[in-house]
């Protein structure tokens, strides 16, 4: 089976599923940008180190682009699985980071990075979203949302779009 030359890899949050409302909507976008999509199914298991082993197990490849996007937990799962898979970009959307047991910083995280957190998000702090940007110099967007941002679909789409063209230009290059 050969490689696809673009994918995006999702990881969902603690309670979501791999198909919710903004991994279904970001795929739409994806897709439009010519990215094969998958997005594993992690509900079995709250554990955020089972499902890293899980993702390095599948072990996602492309031959010119990939791209890891994360929302809450799964966006603990990007970040630390960017060390061994080396993604081109990572996206992460309110991401579960530096959480007593699972602290560690990522490493091996993309120049091309983007973290978007709501600004009334009683879930996940904002302060981690803003550490984790600060250390890795990640593009910030902080939105008048709550931990889902499912009010801010739009905006989303827009972001990864951005993120998606940036990610596929450099591929090319």
């Amino acid at each position: 089976m050969s490689l696809p030359e673009r994918l995006v890899v999702f990881a969902h949050g603690k309670e979501s599923g791999p198909w919710g409302t903004k991994i279904t909507r970001l795929a739409e976008v994806a897709k439009r940008r010519d990215y094969a999509v998958i997005s594993p199914d992690y509900s079995h298991s709250h554990d955020p180190h089972q499902r890293l082993r899980e993702l390095h197990a599948l072990a996602p490849k492309a031959s010119c682009s990939l791209v890891l996007v994360g929302s809450s937990m799964g966006g603990y799962v990007s970040a630390m699985a960017c060390a061994q898979l080396r993604p081109q970009a990572l996206f992460l959307m309110a991401p579960a980071l530096y959480f007593p047991g699972w602290e560690e910083e990522p490493q091996g995280i993309p120049a091309l990075c983007s973290v978007v957190h709501g600004w009334r998000d009683d879930i996940v702090p904002v302060e981690r979203g803003l550490r984790f940007a600060q250390r890795h110099r990640a593009a910030l967007h902080l939105l008048d949302s709550d931990h889902g941002l499912n009010d801010q679909l739009d905006m989303l789409a827009l972001l990864f779009d951005e993120l998606l063209l940036r990610a596929s230009a450099r591929g090319a290059a």
